[in-house]
């Protein structure tokens, strides 16, 4: 197009030329003069102003030539704030994603098992290449930031006290209780000889007999205490020690002793795990098992990450509730992210226009135009021949 535009600028020069010579000679030739000479005009001036678009006409430090690599930095900041105006503005993207039930799309697509078992593919594949790459700098700084981070916020006692508080709830460690009881019986009755080893050593100057009476009575009598207890829901012993867990688990949660005792306790196993160097055999040990998993004929994780991405998609697609929820927590969460960081992406975009090549951006948008450019050449051309025509036609009329 642009060896079109210029082929004809080409002919209408030769056309002028033309009438020149054989004007005198054949008078008729001024309709084409005017013509050629308005067509030219129109040519060179439309291909002046597509060319000051994009660089210096003929080189020429011709001032507002040029236009789009001089102002390369505003039409970067112009760019970016029109994309965070048109198409970042928050009301404008919450509005359109409203209208779709993005949760339900998404659970359906993920309750297709050979869509889960991509993502489960693609986790799975990439988890060796990961642990991988992980040094030892790494592997300290994911432990630090990750995990020691965060269990040095947990207040362990209080921890215990709770999951205590759970355990005990609704006498559900009475089962523990009972077995603990018959564990106990077992342990007198399987011990009776060397208790009364024990009980001979501490009584030098008592006869064996009344020593093996007197064990076998103690064990008799703590043996039908096991049996009371055990049968007897309501039994003073089974009190004693559910009054003995309750106080144990309110000290464990407001205690300060305990609570104190409970941090030191975490400083001086992270301190250990530290000074062991565990995190690098933690991380190794998931290496190994991570890669013979992805090596075996019927990797492991791959299906129990699409299992679970599968049940995952079947629980939400038959429940709208929870579609609900999801698609209010996605809009707001778009929203907040909008409202945030629509910014940077503005100052973004206009950084990466910035950062281009002033001659590589005059190139890219002239092509992606460049048909349209060169067509504003033809026009100009044709325009111009025909307002030139016109211009003499009224100033032939005139003179008449």
């Amino acid at each position: 197009m642009r060896a079109t535009a210029t082929a004809l600028l080409g002919a209408m020069i030769v056309l002028l030329f033309a009438c020149v010579v054989w004007q005198a000679a054949y008078p008729w030739l001024a309709w084409p003069r005017a013509f050629a000479e308005a067509g030219t005009v129109g040519a060179i001036a439309d291909w002046y102003a597509v060319v000051a678009l994009f660089r210096h006409p003929m080189g020429l430090p011709i001032p507002h030539t040029a236009i789009v690599p001089n102002n390369q930095a505003r039409i970067g900041e112009s760019l970016g704030s029109f994309v965070e105006e048109n198409f970042l503005a928050p009301e404008l993207v919450v509005g359109r994603l409203s209208e779709y039930n993005a949760a339900h799309a998404l659970a359906t697509w993920l309750a297709d098992r050979e869509n889960s078992a991509a993502i489960a593919g693609l986790v799975a594949d990439s988890l060796p290449r990961l642990l991988e790459r992980l040094d030892d700098a790494d592997i300290e700084a994911l432990f630090d930031r990750f995990v020691f981070a965060q269990a040095r916020t947990l207040d362990v006692s209080r921890l215990a006290g709770q999951v205590l508080d759970m355990l005990t709830g609704d006498d559900r460690h009475q089962p523990l209780l009972d077995r603990g009881l018959s564990a106990m019986k077992t342990w007198l009755t399987d011990n009776v000889d060397l208790i009364k080893a024990k009980f001979s050593e501490a009584s030098r100057f008592t006869p064996a007999l009344l020593d093996a009476y007197i064990v076998n009575k103690f064990i008799e009598g703590i043996v039908a205490l096991i049996h009371e207890a055990a049968d007897n829901p309501d039994h003073e012993l089974r009190e004693q020690f559910d009054e003995a867990v309750r106080a144990l688990s309110l000290d464990l949660q407001t205690a300060p002793a305990y609570r104190r005792f409970g941090r030191l306790l975490l400083r001086d196993g992270i301190r250990h795990f530290k000074a062991g160097g565990y995190s690098r055999v933690v991380i190794d040990r998931v290496r190994l098992l991570v890669v013979a998993d992805a090596q075996s004929e019927q990797p492991v994780m791959r299906g129990v990450i699409a299992g679970a991405l599968v049940s995952l998609g079947e629980a939400i697609e038959s429940t709208p509730t929870m579609q609900k929820k999801l698609n209010a927590w996605w809009l707001d969460l778009a929203r907040a992210l909008l409202a945030r960081y629509r910014n940077r992406l503005s100052l973004m975009i206009a950084d990466v226009v910035k950062g281009w090549n002033a001659q590589e951006v005059s190139g890219k948008f002239e092509a992606e135009i460049g048909r349209d450019l060169q067509f504003i050449r033809i026009n100009g051309t044709f325009v111009g021949g025909f307002v030139g025509v016109l211009i003499h036609t009224c100033v032939f009329a005139l003179g008449r």
